[in-house]
C-alpha cells in the first residue's frame, strides 16, 4: 500500500525538496502541498493523506492549530501528523504532542530518517520512543511551564477515573519509558496481557498513541516530573 503524504510548510524550496525525496520511495507519495496550516487541514481531508509534514511555524493558521484542527476530527482519525522544526525542543513541540502529533523531526534530518519517520508514523506508531517523551515532558513540567499550557486537556484527567487499578499501574510504567516486554516482566504478567491494558487506556483516554499516554500521564499528575 503507498502511504499518502501532505506536505505542509511556507518555504516553497522546503516542499519541492520533500516531495523529491518523498517520490523517490517506491511506497509513498506527495499528495498535496500546502503553505500554511488551515489548507493543510482542507487538503488532508480532500486528498486522504495518511500522513502530514507539518511546519511548526507557518503565517495564518499555524501548524500547532491545523495538528489540533486535524486530530480533533473524527473523519480525519487515521491521518497522522508529523511536526517539522528547525529550532531546540520547546513549548511548541510539547503542546505539538499534546495536540495529537505522532512526533518531531528537525529539518536538519537525515533523508533516511525523515523517511522512517513517515513509514513509523503511517504504521501508528509514535515517532517518539515513551522513553524520549518522558524526558521530554518531564524537563518541560519540571521547569514550571505546564501549568499555563494552553495545550492541557482537562477531561483526560477526569478521564483516569474510569481507568482500572491494574490500567492506572501500566499507565505509570509506560510514563516510565517501559516496554511491553519490560512491563511484563515487573508486573509478572504476559506482553499480550500489558498490551491489552496499554490499547484499554488509549481508548478511554483517548490517546493517539503510546507517547501520548505519557504526556497525559504527566499532566494529570499522575506521574511527577523528577529533575536529574
Amino acid at each position: 500500500m503507498t502511504i499518502r503524504v501532505l506536505l505542509a510548510d511556507d518555504q516553497a524550496l522546503l516542499r519541492s525538496a520533500f516531495r523529491v525525496l518523498v517520490d523517490s520511495e517506491p511506497d509513498m507519495e506527495v499528495v498535496g502541498e500546502a503553505s500554511d496550516g488551515a489548507e493543510a487541514v482542507e487538503l488532508a481531508r480532500a486528498e486522504r493523506a495518511d500522513v502530514v509534514l507539518m511546519d511548526i511555524r507557518m503565517p495564518g493558521t499555524d501548524g500547532l492549530a491545523a495538528t489540533r484542527l486535524i486530530t480533533a476530527d473524527p473523519a480525519l482519525a487515521h491521518v497522522r501528523v508529523v511536526m517539522l522544526t528547525t529550532f531546540e525542543v520547546d513549548e511548541y513541540v510539547v503542546q505539538s504532542l499534546r495536540a495529537g502529533a505522532s512526533g518531531f523531526l528537525g529539518k536538519g534530518s537525515e533523508p533516511e530518517e525523515l523517511l522512517n519517520a513517515i513509514r513509523v508514523a503511517a504504521g501508528g506508531e509514535a515517532l517518539l520512543s515513551p522513553a524520549a517523551t518522558k524526558g521530554l515532558i518531564a524537563r518541560f513540567l519540571a521547569q514550571g511551564n505546564g501549568a499555563q499550557d494552553e495545550g492541557r486537556d482537562p477531561a483526560r484527567s477526569e478521564r483516569l477515573g474510569s481507568l482500572t487499578g491494574r490500567e492506572r499501574e501500566v499507565l505509570v510504567q509506560v510514563a516510565g519509558g517501559h516496554s511491553n516486554d519490560e512491563i511484563a516482566e515487573r508486573l509478572e504478567v504476559s506482553p499480550l496481557t500489558v498490551k491489552t491494558h496499554v490499547n484499554r487506556a488509549m481508548a478511554k483516554l483517548g490517546a493517539r498513541d503510546r507517547a501520548q499516554l505519557v504526556v497525559i500521564a504527566y499532566e494529570s499528575g499522575l506521574v511527577r516530573p523528577r529533575v536529574d
